[in-house]
C-alpha cells in the first residue's frame, strides 16, 4: 500500500488483520528515557545510519495526550532530519491517548502492519514518563534506554524497573559535564543486580562521537535480555487493557463512574460480563 494508505491503516488499527509476527531476527527497538535527554536527536542518528545501509525504517513517535482535550503535540517530527530522507523511511506520530503505561492500546497491531508491508527495521520511541515506560517490553525486540548527565540521582529516579530490562543504555551528551559520572553510577548499579548487565555506551547525538559504537551495539545484542517473567506480564497486561478499552459498555460505564451512578466493583462487574 502506499504511505497515505499506511498513515489510514495505522489511525484504524482495530481493522488491521495482517498475521501476527512469527518468530524472526528482532526488528523493533525501543527507545525510551526521560524527556529532555535527546532521545529524538539520537534516534535522528541512528536511522541515518540504517538509511546508509539499505534498510527500510518507520518510526512511531508516541506522544502524550491532553487529559481534557484529548489531543496532542505531535512535535517529535521538528527534531528528525532523518524523516525527510525519501521513500525508505516513513515516521509517524501517534497519541497515546491517556492510555495507562505510556504507550497506545494496538501499538503491536500496528508494528504488524508495518512489518507486512515490508519495514525492515521499526523504532518506537516513547514519551519518557518514567516507571510506566516498562510497557515498551510488550512490544520491542530491543529496548534502548536514554539518560543524559543533568538528570540528578538516575537511580532514585529509575528506581529498578526500566534499568533492569533495558537491553542497552546510552548516556546521551557525553560533551557536556557530568556525563561520565553518570555513566559510572549506572554501571555500579547494574553491577549490584543479578544477571549480566546491560552495555552502558557513552555518545553524543549533536556531535557524533561514539554514535557507531551504538549501532554496533543495537546490532549486536541478543533479542531480549530482560527476565523474561516481566516481559511477559507486560504483554499480559498490555492485551488486558487493549480489551477492556475496547469494551462496548466502556464509554458507558465510564460515564456511569464519573457521575457517581456507579461505584468501581460495580462498573467491573459490568465490564466482566462481557
Amino acid at each position: 500500500m502506499d504511505r497515505r494508505e499506511l498513515a489510514r491503516a495505522l489511525s484504524s488499527a482495530e481493522t488491521i488483520t495482517v498475521p501476527a509476527r512469527a518468530f524472526e531476527p528482532w526488528r523493533v527497538l525501543g527507545v525510551t528515557g526521560s524527556p529532555g535527554v535527546g532521545k529524538s536527536c539520537l534516534v535522528d542518528r541512528i536511522v541515518s545510519c540504517w538509511l546508509e545501509r539499505g534498510e527500510r525504517v518507520a518510526i512511531l513517535a508516541v506522544d502524550p495526550s491532553s487529559p481534557i482535550t484529548g489531543g496532542a503535540l505531535l512535535g517529535d517530527r521538528m527534531r528528525m532530519a532523518s524523516v525527510d530522507a525519501g521513500d525508505n523511511v516513513f515516521f509517524r506520530s501517534i497519541a497515546t491517548r491517556n492510555v495507562p503505561g505510556g504507550l497506545p492500546t494496538r501499538l503491536n497491531r500496528m508494528v504488524d502492519l508495518l512489518i507486512h508491508e515490508g519495514w525492515t527495521r521499526i523504532i518506537i520511541e516513547t514519551v519518557g514518563s518514567g516507571q510506566s515506560e516498562i510497557r515498551i517490553v510488550a512490544v520491542a525486540d530491543r529496548l534502548l534506554l536514554v539518560e543524559g548527565p543533568a538528570r540528578g540521582d538516575i537511580i532514585q529516579a529509575e528506581k529498578a524497573g526500566i534499568l533492569e530490562l533495558a537491553d542497552l543504555i546510552v548516556v546521551n551528551k557525553s560533551d557536556l559535564e557530568g556525563a561520565d559520572r553518570v555513566a559510572d553510577g549506572i554501571r555500579l548499579s547494574l553491577n549490584l543486580t543479578d544477571g549480566g548487565a546491560a552495555p552502558v555506551i557513552l555518545c553524543s547525538a549533536e556531535t557524533g562521537d561514539g554514535i557507531g559504537e551504538v549501532i554496533s551495539a543495537i546490532d549486536s545484542l541478543p533479542n531480549v535480555r530482560g527476565p523474561a517473567i516481566a516481559r511477559a506480564r507486560e504483554r499480559l497486561l498490555a492485551t488486558h487493557q487493549e480489551y477492556l478499552l475496547s469494551h462496548p459498555k466502556f464509554s458507558d460505564v465510564l460515564k456511569g463512574l464519573s457521575e457517581g451512578r456507579m461505584s468501581i466493583e460495580e462498573a467491573l462487574s459490568i465490564l466482566q460480563r462481557g
